[in-house]
């Protein structure tokens, strides 16, 4: 059974093996890339009812555009037609969505819908769920230091009050906790450029499966499998952390 007093507070996906689920059966790339937007639904789902207070999904990285361009228009028409289907339904659940990255070249009726799905559900609070979309953790580094050197070159910071909880406020994901658990499926054991900064201290885990077939009994797997880990952040003993 799971400890409902030691959910994660915060989870980071790498949702890996979409093409290579689709090529195992004999699907086109873009069916693997579908099939895993639904994975991305059952486990908002879940994560409310678990209590979990942030999600971020690792949707498409400042790399993919290197990819085929049929497959990448495909992936950016059909995110902005889920997410018109879906924002009801985070009303409902009274999730808030957040997309972290750049804006551009993404396209900009995508843009226009992204805006008007978080200007939608802001004010939700059971869920925080964080899009990280044309996103780069390094880029989102150098974003951070320019904002801070703009904000002491205008005098409104100071340069020897720069430390580790000022600069996490440059972020694009200030006010959010970081993860505790990073869950990357297919196998793979690389960051790939994802929150860098905010992982420093997050428990690693990498199921073998493909993030199509990652269901919500994977999702209590994982966090079983967290539960058993000894969070020490740096120190003797393991460190007790509320939710």
């Amino acid at each position: 059974m799971i400890d409902k007093n030691n959910i994660p507070r915060h989870i980071a996906i790498i949702m890996d093996g979409n093409g290579r689920w689709a090529k195992k059966n004999g699907l086109a790339r873009t069916t693997g890339h579908k099939e895993g937007f639904k994975r991305v639904r059952e486990i908002i789902e879940a994560a409310v009812k678990l209590g979990i207070k942030a999600v971020t999904f690792f949707a498409f990285s400042t790399e993919n555009w290197s990819r085929p361009k049929q497959e990448v228009d495909m992936l950016m028409r059909y995110l902005g037609d889920t997410l018109e289907k879906q924002v009801k339904e985070l009303q409902k659940n009274n999730v808030r969505l957040l997309v972290i990255g750049k804006n551009e070249p993404l396209p900009k009726k995508l843009q226009a819908k992204l805006r008007k799905a978080e200007e939608a559900t802001k004010n939700n609070a059971a869920l925080t769920v964080v899009l990280a979309l044309n996103y780069g953790s390094r880029q989102e580094i150098v974003d951070a230091a320019m904002k801070f050197a703009r904000d002491a070159l205008k005098d409104e910071t100071k340069i020897d009050r720069l430390d580790v909880d000022t600069f996490s406020r440059y972020l694009y994901t200030a006010g959010l906790p970081d993860p505790d658990l990073l869950i990357r499926t297919s196998g793979e054991m690389r960051l790939s450029n994802f929150l860098l900064w905010q992982l420093s201290y997050a428990e690693l885990y990498f199921p073998k499966i493909y993030w199509p077939d990652f269901h919500f009994q994977d999702l209590e797997r994982a966090i079983k499998v967290y539960q058993k880990r000894e969070r020490r952040f740096g120190g003797i003993d393991a460190v007790k952390k509320d939710n």
